[in-house]
């Protein structure tokens, strides 16, 4: 429960918890069977601002006990999360590089803004 911020929480029954709480709890107890690869699928969808930065300090925590592979549109928790980042459109590979790589990445940059960019 430490190791993902609910100790205060130890007492309450889950169906009190928060979105955030649930989904930290549910990663705390995949946590538990100590697998070698985890895989986290939005994991910061429906959250406050406050609950997905607490995601991210959770997911640093747990670097170099585990591979951690995320799939996240949200780019302020990438940022906080990433070492290494790989972009899929259409179903392809389209850039492999670090947060400024892949900011900076003019194809990222197309696909994902329009060739024109935001204005």
């Amino acid at each position: 429960l430490e190791l993902i911020g609910l100790t205060e929480e130890a007492g309450l029954v889950a169906a009190y918890l928060s979105h955030g709480q649930t989904q930290w709890l549910e990663l705390g107890l995949l946590i538990t069977q100590d697998p070698k690869i985890i895989l986290l699928d939005e994991p910061t969808a429906g959250m406050t601002q406050a609950e997905t930065h607490k995601t991210s300090l959770i997911v640093n925590n747990l670097k170099g006990r585990h591979t951690i592979i995320v799939v996240e549109h949200d780019m302020a928790f990438v940022r906080e999360i990433a070492e290494r980042i790989t972009v899929l459109h259409l179903g392809q590979v389209l850039a492999e590089g670090s947060v400024a790589e892949i900011e900076n990445d003019p194809k990222v940059r197309a696909a994902y803004l329009g060739s024109k960019g935001i204005t």
